[in-house]
């Protein structure tokens, strides 16, 4: 049997306790109690020849037990779960005014049946492991979802540097289309005023004389006109003198 004692205890009083073995296991089970006092939640073993004492300590109930040293930790830690559970789940508020062994004759047999299931049901240990198992898969799923989170900061960061480049993109070709509308019709008036001028050159040919690229009219200023590449004309003026 792995499990051969156990008890439950409010602070050093003991409400409740079991043996499956002639063994000092109570007394050296009494001498932890005093060294483990307190309010602190533990989770403790201390070894003693060939057999480990583990302790579990939650909300200021103890519960304890000595066992094999090959049950190793998980199934002795298993069993004080269970027993500290059930309980808080039988007895709840009377725990924190009851009287030494105050509930020793009822459960003292619940922790014999259960030190029993804990030492020799392979089912024991195989619930635990399961426990176990998906504790680890929950844990995975809240790091998948943490990671799932922190991908979502980052992809609504990427979104509104996205919204930005669309918004400089669509002020970038308003400005486009401003400065071609402009241009397009600077080189329209200057366009008109080319034609208009060399329509003047043909009627007045004593002061007017037309060139390859160029006007010239002649006047109290000669003014020249020269018909740049892409459409675009230059004005030059100067005294006739």
């Amino acid at each position: 049997m792995a499990i051969l004692y156990a008890l439950v205890a409010r602070g050093s009083v003991v409400l409740a306790e079991f043996t499956a073995a002639s063994t000092n296991a109570s007394a050296i089970a009494r001498q932890i109690l005093e060294k483990t006092s307190g309010d602190n939640d533990i989770n403790v073993s201390y070894s003693q020849d060939r057999y480990i004492f583990h302790v579990k300590r939650t909300d200021g109930l103890t519960v304890l037990c000595m066992a094999d040293e090959s049950a190793g930790r998980r199934i002795p830690f298993a069993f004080l779960e269970d027993m500290h559970q059930r309980f808080v789940r039988t007895y709840g508020g009377a725990v924190l005014s009851a009287l030494p062994y105050g509930m020793n004759d009822e459960f003292s047999r619940v922790l014999s049946q259960q030190m029993e299931y804990y030492s020799n049901d392979p089912n024991a240990d195989r619930i635990n492991r399961l426990k176990g198992e998906m504790s680890q898969v929950r844990n995975v799923m809240i790091e998948n979802i943490d990671k799932v989170l922190e991908r979502g900061d980052r992809l609504e960061l990427l979104v509104d540097k996205t919204a930005n480049m669309q918004g400089n993109t669509f002020r970038f070709r308003k400005q486009a289309r401003r400065f071609k509308n402009t241009v397009w019709w600077r080189n329209v008036r200057l366009t008109y005023a080319f034609r208009t001028l060399t329509g003047c050159a043909h009627n007045n040919p004593p002061n007017c004389c037309l060139y390859r690229d160029c006007v010239c009219l002649q006047g109290a200023h000669v003014t020249i006109l020269c018909l740049k590449r892409g459409q675009q004309l230059e004005i030059r003026t100067r005294s006739a003198a």
